[in-house]
């Protein structure tokens, strides 16, 4: 968080009062919350090396205002002035070096080229020049070098959403505005300390004067702002419609921010009147190859890695190798932003949220919708049953990080391929999909119980379990049992016992031995929570003689450590200890950290009811934490 806000005013004239010669555009808003990168950009231009420096970001991240914030403040330091450019009204490469010829009030000559008669004028004048919007003239950047070699006190101030990759560049990437945290949102007076909240604070009340940050809107103003990736433009075009808007109302329209945002400021150049049109902008820049990736990756929710990209774009029909250099082009162009977190194997690639809805809008026109989330969806169901068998053993710790990273993604997934099977559950293709959902919901039961997500698996589930019984038979009762034992710590032993039963009722028919296993672990669990103890022993002794016939060690180590706790519930401690004492060993030689944890903690408790060796239950304690 930045504790204050300051507003970056002009400098005034210095070196014997003269103030230096320039033509930068009169500023009539403040700058709110760029100390940081005005002092860190002045601080490299006064750096002898650094005689090249391009601010690259997103459009609307605010690179212009941040540019000239910087050429104000070094007004002082460029004794023969500051000259901005402006590139935007040009398109074609060959008409930049003409256009800042024409700043300087150059005119070409037969004799002598205009490029020529710029490095004459400009050759011992210590001058800052300021290009703005670079990125539609890039092949132009090499002339940027040659101007630099031959005018060796010149210095260069770019803005582009794309890099110049020319010599001697040093790049500058400007973020978005400071964020607030919805999880941990500070009291109300310093929520204002966030760049983000304090410019829609101030350009709201630019509109309405009466406009103050209250407790009964903080919330949401910060929801805003969040929504809004902290990108400068957006918030401006935001704060525009609180006139009419208070902060909630505000909020629940930006679901489609794209159509809300559209009252730029008429003195605004055309491509940042409306959100739109400032995707537009770099979208159109984009070469046909690189508008299709961009297209595709819009279907990602909160990133994704190389691969995923790779893969669901292979499906498509695309050249992996032309995935990877049309990645690299995006990140360039500042339409894809590369993450790495702590201990994360690889980076991710982010679409801002604003970003990512003009890129749905595209995919939309396109006609590509239905086809990119059927890839996506693909490999979704890919990674999640490369995962489940990885989750009950020793490199579980990665695998559940990997699907934690996923969430999102995974979530999109099973929602579309529900959402098709709803839509066509008559005809074979809507089946089809209903037993991918039911896959993808099995695959994906480790990781709901693990994280607790119990509500969002059952959600999922019970919408799966209402697509019908036209599936195939073995997928419907291991979603029936997934869901029971969900639904088990959500305390509904009622109809815990309904799915159980009917898990088991299907898998008597199909003659699945860990089916059958599994499902009468279940209504054991039930009875033994009701104490029913005899009828509980049964059915998992049962359980964990099918478990052994089938081979699975995991599920008999869960049936030893279930009747343990109905040996510990009768009084039987010796019984309970050693039941306990087997299981670990089996869930030791797996390698399941979750499991040791849990059955260590049990045996703690037994030696504490027992009051046999406190002193050992203590370590044993400490031991599963």
């Amino acid at each position: 968080m930045q504790d204050n806000i300051y507003i970056l005013p002009l400098p005034e004239p210095t070196e014997l009062g003269r103030t230096s010669t320039h033509n930068l555009p009169v500023q009539l808003t403040s700058l709110l919350g760029r100390e940081h990168e005005v002092a860190a950009a002045c601080a490299l231009l006064h750096r002898p090396e650094v005689r090249l420096l391009t601010f690259t970001g997103t459009g609307g991240v605010g690179k212009t205002r941040l540019a000239l914030q910087v050429a104000t403040e070094l007004l002082a330091d460029f004794p023969d002035g500051v000259s901005f450019v402006s590139l935007a009204p040009i398109s074609d490469s060959a008409l930049v070096i003409p256009t800042i010829a024409q700043t300087f009030d150059l005119k070409e000559t037969p004799a002598r080229p205009l490029l020529d008669l710029l490095k004459a004028s400009l050759r011992d004048k210590h001058l800052l020049l300021l290009l703005d919007n670079f990125e539609q003239v890039l092949p132009a950047a090499r002339h940027l070098t040659d101007l630099l070699t031959s005018c060796p006190h010149l210095t260069i101030l770019v803005t582009s959403r794309a890099t110049l990759h020319v010599g001697g560049e040093h790049e500058f990437p400007v973020p978005p505005l400071t964020l607030p945290d919805l999880n941990q949102l500070p009291p109300t007076e310093a929520l204002s300390g966030y760049a983000a909240v304090a410019l829609f604070v101030a350009r709201s009340q630019a509109t309405k004067p009466t406009f103050h940050l209250t407790s009964t809107d903080a919330h949401a103003t910060a929801e805003i702002c969040v929504r809004l990736d902290g990108l400068p433009l957006a918030i401006e075009l935001a704060a525009a419609r609180s006139k009419l808007l208070p902060p909630q109302a505000l909020l629940t329209r930006l679901e489609h921010r794209l159509t809300l945002l559209t009252s730029g400021g008429q003195d605004a150049p055309v491509r940042q009147q409306t959100l739109r049109n400032t995707l537009a902008w770099s979208y159109d820049l984009l070469s046909p190859q690189e508008q299709r990736l961009f297209r595709q990756l819009s279907v990602f929710v909160g990133g994704c890695t190389l691969e995923a990209v790779e893969v669901v774009c292979k499906t498509l029909g695309d050249e992996t190798m032309h995935v990877l250099e049309g990645v690299a082009s995006l990140l360039d162009k500042n339409l894809v932003q590369q993450t790495v977190q702590e201990r994360e194997e690889e980076p991710r690639f982010v679409l801002l949220e604003t970003i990512r809805e003009y890129g749905l809008e595209r995919l939309a026109q396109a006609g590509e919708t239905e086809a990119t989330r059927e890839a996506h969806a693909a490999y979704y169901l890919a990674l999640a049953e490369e995962a489940q068998p990885y989750l009950q053993g020793a490199e579980q710790t990665r695998w559940f990080a990997r699907l934690e990273q996923e969430r999102e993604n995974l979530r999109v997934a099973l929602s579309y391929l529900l959402e098709r099977a709803r839509m066509e559950m008559q005809a074979e293709w809507g089946r089809e999909q209903a037993e991918r959902a039911l896959r993808l919901c099995v695959a994906l039961f480790p990781f709901w119980y693990n994280r607790m997500y119990f509500r969002e698996g059952w959600s999922f589930m019970e919408r799966t379990l209402e697509l019908g019984e036209g599936v195939v038979a073995s997928l419907r009762a291991r979603v029936l049992y997934n869901a029971g034992f969900l639904l088990w710590d959500m305390d509904d032993q009622g109809r815990v016992e309904a799915l159980a039963g009917e898990s088991l009722t299907l898998y008597r028919e199909l003659g699945d031995t860990a089916g059958m296993a599994r499902a009468l672990t279940l209504v054991g669990a039930v009875a033994w929570l009701r104490g029913q103890y005899a009828a509980a022993r049964v059915q998992i002794e049962e359980a964990g003689a099918l478990f052994q016939q089938a081979g699975d060690t995991w599920g008999r180590g869960r049936c030893l450590t279930e009747l343990a706790r109905i040996a510990t519930a009768q009084g039987e401690y010796d019984r309970a200890r050693a039941l306990l004492e087997e299981s670990l060993a089996l869930y030791r030689a797996l390698g399941d950290k979750q499991r040791i944890g849990w059955v260590l903690y049990l045996l703690a408790r037994v030696l504490f009811e027992s009051q046999s060796d406190l002193t050992r239950a203590a370590a044993l304690a400490e031991q599963s934490l």
